[in-house]
């Protein structure tokens, strides 16, 4: 029997599919997989997701298993080696802004919260479910996650990214209404 899935999960690429049936749209609380989400994200502005999913593992070896302390310390030497790098995109503005959010990641840890807490505030630690009808490429609520972000010094944190984002990571279901994942228990 065939599952009904959300029209955008390509049925030609089992690595999408997986992720489809077991990540997006299911609450996420780990602190890295936040992170690492969060500049995946903003790394896809301007591509499709499906190209940062292919390199995702070559992201998480390139970026040191997305190890903030370690990102917030990247020289101009790792930077080149970034970008030197095939298996991410090599996009200059990208790679410092995975630098400059383990940096504000940092400070807002420092600050004594973390990203889980200060992310599912916004949505009273529970995910929304999303209105029937076409998905929005943003939101009110993505707007201002995006503007507070931005205040932390996050980049690449734009209210359309941040809105994927929270997709991606659950805080919205946005599952089709025909999606075998729609009514999953959260």
């Amino acid at each position: 029997m065939t599952k009904t899935r959300c029209s955008w999960a390509n049925p030609a690429n089992p690595l999408y599919l997986e992720y489809h049936d077991k990540e997006w749209g299911v609450p996420c609380h780990d602190e890295r997989r936040l992170f690492e989400m969060l500049n995946l994200e903003g790394a896809q502005a301007g591509l499709s997701w499906e190209t940062i999913l292919n390199k995702r593992e070559n992201y998480r070896a390139a970026f040191d298993q997305w190890d903030a302390e370690k990102i917030a310390a990247y020289d101009a030497d790792k930077v080149a080696a970034l970008l030197a790098d095939a298996g991410i995109v090599r996009n200059r503005l990208k790679v410092a802004a995975a630098i400059t959010n383990a940096q504000a990641y940092l400070r807002l840890r420092a600050s004594g919260t973390t990203l889980d807490r200060w992310l599912w505030a916004y949505v009273g630690g529970k995910p929304l479910d999303a209105a029937e009808g076409p998905r929005p490429a943003k939101t009110e609520l993505s707007d201002r996650i995006s503007k507070d972000l931005a205040k932390l010094g996050f980049k690449f944190v734009g209210s359309t990214i941040i809105y994927a984002y929270m997709q991606g990571i659950g805080m919205v279901n946005d599952h089709a209404p025909d999606c075998f994942c729609r009514a999953r228990k959260r």
